[in-house]
């Protein structure tokens, strides 16, 4: 999935409840409940899910892509020991090049962002990812995976907040009427709660510029 940052908040911030590792929806008396996870929600970066290296460096010509590649498959692994929330994305990288030649290996350089409330980013690493291509083919393939690692008192919301998004709201009732996401304190509480752990390519500014304008 190629989500962005605001997409990503959003999302949380609309779903975010009750504090948990899982997330489960339910239509009872007083409303729907939504379970809040405090795992991160896991995502790549749009316009970072995608590299293009070209041959000569510096073209930006079609007939000069060497290689492009694009990261997909997530899949996310969250575990909770009490303390801390860590946070396991693994990740394939399918590619293509432009000739079929002798089996060749291609290292491209990714990223793994560690974001609270949608745009503070609290911590950053950049590895990279091996692809390999068979002697003769023109497709490659390779595997990334990348952690990061959340303290479960931050990500979980305070006591208050969390009574004040649950308690109980009758029809009728003036409160039932007002949403609590839109109470600032509420809002501002579930932004610092609220984690993503955010894929992509770690790109050049021209290949940045390469992928808005393709």
């Amino acid at each position: 999935m190629k989500l962005r940052t605001a997409a990503l908040f959003a999302l949380l911030a609309s779903s975010a409840l009750v504090a948990g590792c899982s997330r489960k929806g339910q239509i009872a008396d007083g409303g729907v409940f939504v379970v809040r996870s405090s795992c991160p929600l896991v995502g790549i970066v749009g316009g970072a899910g995608d590299i293009t290296l070209f041959d000569p460096v510096g073209s930006s010509d079609a007939r000069a892509i060497d290689v492009a590649a694009t990261m997909t498959n997530v899949r996310a692994n969250c575990s909770d020991d009490g303390t801390t929330v860590t946070s396991t994305a693994s990740y394939d990288v399918v590619a293509t090049r432009r000739d079929r030649g002798e089996a060749r290996r291609v290292v491209l350089p990714t990223f793994n962002v560690a974001m609270q409330g949608g745009s503070n980013v609290v911590a950053k690493q950049v590895s990279a990812v091996s692809l390999d291509f068979a002697a003769g083919s023109m497709r490659g393939q390779g595997r990334g995976q990348s952690t990061i690692r959340v303290s479960k008192a931050a990500a979980t919301l305070p006591a208050d907040i969390a009574r004040e998004l649950t308690r109980d709201r009758k029809p009728g009732e003036i409160e039932a009427a007002i949403d609590p996401m839109s109470k600032p304190n509420v809002r501002a509480a579930v932004a610092r709660a609220t984690f993503e752990q955010l894929l992509g390519f770690q790109l050049t500014d021209a290949q940045l510029r390469y992928n808005a304008t393709r």
